[in-house]
């Protein structure tokens, strides 16, 4: 950060239907994921000193995991875990309970390889509440060729509502690679949905070339499934699909959620899909045609890794569920390391997961938003707050009073003048790699301002979130970024900078930024919801209580704080 800067503090300062394993859905037969058996261990290798390990996210005591469900009034999540190392191998399936998505109770594993149609591997997979009220699940399991097949499971006792012991079916596997479908590239089935013609459909990620795909399957009763003889949409030059996710959303009822197999007027639809080869996700809004049983893209919905996305840092392999509880849809994401695995094995775990969302469609119909589960607000401690304050270009001020390594802030910011707005041709323009070339310590004109997350006293190490305002013509662009080209100085961690444009009208509305800060995640929420960027960093000087947090401005125009609250948080109980 510019040496010019100030620095100044204050002081007043539901088991719903989706069962799915984060990681596993990049697991694979082909080389893109290793398997380190070298390192597996069979003891404890957990390290002391656990400055990353988070407060209030989900994550096991120790080991490897990628890796959600709602019956009976208690949240499942299932998830894929490493029970001997914190590398990928050993797969199985984990199994947590919560009540309130925040605190977390771990029961013995759900699913194992024990089948000749899983044992080489249990992947990952969906639930489903049938008719009934009966919940199943359907995953992907390696059988003896190595071949990806679906499989089928349901609770072995549904008076449990922990539902700790699963039953694979015998009619194992229920779904097989035929007819051209390649063998390593069929995974990750959904959740399935009712249509009004009394069958259930569901979807499984697979390629031809590069010819992304949703191969589309049908049943009358969940145990004989037979493939249609057309996917339910496809992408040239997406490479592997993985991870796909189908569901609708309802327009114009901000926060409601609808039940997977929910058809009709004013009901939209989201087709997700992880990118193998690009380790990114993307999404489309469209219309599903029943007759035709085809998915189609609105006009402008861009249908590749450059369009929409839940969320523009790391973040991979999510899955939603609606819940029926609260009519909500949540949506769960894995946020992976990005250290070495040297490192990884060394602190003895690897993986988080994401704070949970509700998701929901804009009122415009053009994107969807997010915001972490109100559920998340129980753990936040007496709050700091700021109000009216403004701040100078060149300025820094720290927020004091909380934990800074364990925080939850919210901030809102008002311009009082545009007119200095550095120009910006926006048509081609790349904003990830507008972020990188603007980072916070770059000045400008209306930006870059924000937070400076995770940072040392010094300023040594920060991770900047923040807000850059341009001018392409006659309108104004917002660009969203966070920077982690100074968030540590240890030499062999990511510090990729990400960023994306929120579309929000500076002129007419505040621009608004939460981040939860966790150690070693910095979950952010621009324009309140419309842009999510998670961060995982890797301070050596920032750690526990010598990590500060500070909203700086950096540009040379003055910018206002309307309101700033910042809550310490307490750690989520985490019963193993």
């Amino acid at each position: 950060m510019t040496s010019s800067w100030e620095t100044k503090a204050f002081t007043s300062v539901w088991f719903i239907g989706l069962c799915f394993l984060l990681l596993g859905c990049g697991i694979h037969v082909e080389a893109s994921h290793r398997v380190y058996q070298y390192l597996h261990v069979h003891h404890n290798i957990t390290a002391t000193h656990q400055p990353y390990r988070t407060g209030y996210h989900f994550q096991p005591a120790r080991h490897w995991i990628n890796g959600p469900m709602i019956y009976k009034g208690i949240y499942h999540l299932l998830y894929q875990y490493n029970p001997h190392g914190a590398v990928w191998g050993n797969i199985v399936w984990a199994h947590a309970t919560s009540t309130d998505l925040v605190n977390w109770v771990h029961h013995e594993p759900a699913i194992k390889p024990s089948i000749e149609s899983d044992i080489k591997g249990c992947w990952s997979g969906s639930t489903t509440i049938l008719t009934d009220g009966k919940p199943a699940i359907l995953y992907t399991g390696i059988d003896p060729k190595n071949r990806q097949v679906q499989n089928l499971a349901f609770p072995k006792n549904l008076s449990d509502p922990y539902l700790r012991e699963w039953i694979k079916v015998p009619q194992n596997p229920v779904m097989t690679p035929i007819d051209g479908i390649n063998a390593s590239s069929f995974r990750d089935p959904t959740t399935a949905w009712l249509a009004p013609d009394g069958l259930w459909r569901v979807i499984i990620g697979s390629k031809i070339d590069r010819l992304g795909k949703a191969i589309l399957y049908k049943s009358k009763d969940f145990f004989k499934w037979e493939r249609v003889d057309h996917p339910l949409h496809s992408s040239k030059n997406t490479g592997m699909w993985e991870c796909p996710d189908f569901y609708p959303v309802t327009v114009n009822l901000e926060g409601v959620g609808l039940d997977t197999s929910v058809i009709g007027p004013n009901v939209k639809h989201v087709l997700k899909v992880s990118l193998d080869d690009k380790k990114d996700e993307y999404y489309t809004i469209g219309t599903y045609n029943l007759e035709k049983d085809i998915y189609v893209p609105d006009e402008g919905s861009v249908d590749d890794n450059s369009g929409l996305r839940y969320d523009y840092g790391k973040f991979y392999a999510s899955k939603t569920f609606f819940d029926s509880s609260k009519n909500r849809r949540i949506l769960w994401g894995w946020i992976n390391e990005s250290d070495s695995v040297t490192d990884d094995v060394k602190k003895g775990w690897s993986g988080v997961q994401a704070i949970p969302r509700n998701i929901w469609l804009d009122k415009a119909g053009k994107q969807l938003v997010q915001w972490p589960v109100t559920e998340i607000e129980t753990l936040r401690k007496t709050p700091v707050e700021l109000h009216n304050t403004q701040l100078k270009g060149g300025s820094v001020l720290e927020v004091t009073g909380v934990t800074a390594s364990q925080v939850d802030v919210e901030v809102s910011f008002n311009l009082s003048t545009l007119e200095k707005a550095e120009n910006l041709n926006l048509s081609g323009t790349n904003p990830q790699i507008l972020c990188s070339k603007k980072g916070a310590s770059v000045k400008g004109s209306v930006g870059p301002f924000g937070l400076l997350a995770l940072a040392s006293k010094g300023l040594e190490e920060q991770t900047a979130i923040f807000f850059r305002v341009f001018k392409d013509k006659e309108r104004f662009v917002v660009l969203m970024c966070s920077d982690q080209s100074r968030s540590s100085e240890g030499p062999e961690v990511d510090k990729t900078t990400y960023g994306a444009f929120l579309d929000v009208n500076p002129h007419q509305e505040v621009l608004s930024l939460r981040s939860l800060i966790d150690h070693s995640i910095v979950e952010s929420f621009g324009g309140k919801g419309k842009v999510c960027i998670t961060s995982r960093v890797y301070p050596e000087l920032a750690i526990f209580d010598k990590a500060h947090l500070y909203v700086f401005n950096n540009g040379t125009e003055n910018v206002s704080i309307c309101k700033l609250s910042a809550w310490s948080m307490e750690k989520a109980k985490i019963i193993n």
